[in-house]
């Protein structure tokens, strides 16, 4: 009997020990895929800053509603529907205080309003006549310009499969270098897609504008969108 029950101890106590023991781990091959997608663009913004000064606020911001209607006259009058033209901002600030070439301050009026405004065009070849007529304006400031795609998700959903392909072909590599084959794929670890747009020197463009009727502006033949992802697959067989 207490052969017994001394067997049933050492059973019980080696139990815990047999439990934790630990399983082999799976060896694994981990590779991080680039991917790129290029799509051309459907449409450009130009972004121009209608800026007022005066004494108060109120007078600024008035004298701003004004200068705006104007501008939005004309711009709708090279050929831009009101809908496509938008607010992207508008703030009223101090004027920050301004130095003449003697050091002396420069009396300015103490507030400045400036109403910046986003206007979209589907004319891509025609965006350097646009800004050029913008910037023979006295009423506008020209502040840069972008171009975009009505879908913007679908080059970064296809620069992410193109990181997938990379990945694996980087994978199918390794194993077979290594004598190995892939296994199950155990881990997507997605990285950032977005898009790479070159911009143009538009302090040159601005310099040249004055009193041209285009500026330089050669929009770009596509958009580059760039991804990257990590996978992980077991690693089936031994070198």
């Amino acid at each position: 009997m207490r052969s017994a029950l001394a067997a049933l101890v050492c059973l019980s106590l080696a139990s815990p020990v047999l439990a934790q023991a630990p399983s082999p781990r799976q060896p694994t091959i981990s590779v991080m895929g680039t991917g790129e997608a290029e799509l051309k663009p459907d449409f450009a913004r130009i972004h121009v800053t209608v800026a007022t000064q005066a004494e108060t606020v109120a007078q600024a911001s008035t004298a701003n509603n004004t200068a705006t209607e104007r501008v939005l006259a004309r711009i709708q009058g090279l050929g831009i529907k009101r809908e496509d033209i938008r607010t992207a901002n508008f703030q009223v600030f101090q004027t920050p205080q301004q130095v003449g070439p003697d050091g002396k301050e420069v009396k300015t009026p103490k507030f400045s309003a400036h109403h910046q405004l986003r206007i979209t065009t589907r004319d891509l070849e025609g965006v350097g006549r646009l800004a050029g007529e913008i910037l023979a304006s006295g009423d506008m400031t020209f502040q840069a310009v972008s171009f975009g795609l009505d879908r913007q998700e679908q080059g970064a959903d296809q620069a992410r499969e193109a990181a997938v392909r990379d990945a694996k072909r980087q994978a199918e590599i390794y194993a077979a270098a290594a004598g190995v084959s892939l296994g199950r794929l155990l881990e997507i670890r997605d990285g950032s897609a977005q898009p790479f747009e070159p911009q143009p020197d538009m302090r040159m463009s601005m310099a040249m504008a004055k009193g041209a009727e285009s500026v330089p502006i050669v929009p770009p033949a596509t958009i580059r969108y760039t991804a990257n992802v990590q996978l992980v697959w077991e690693m089936a067989g031994q070198p």
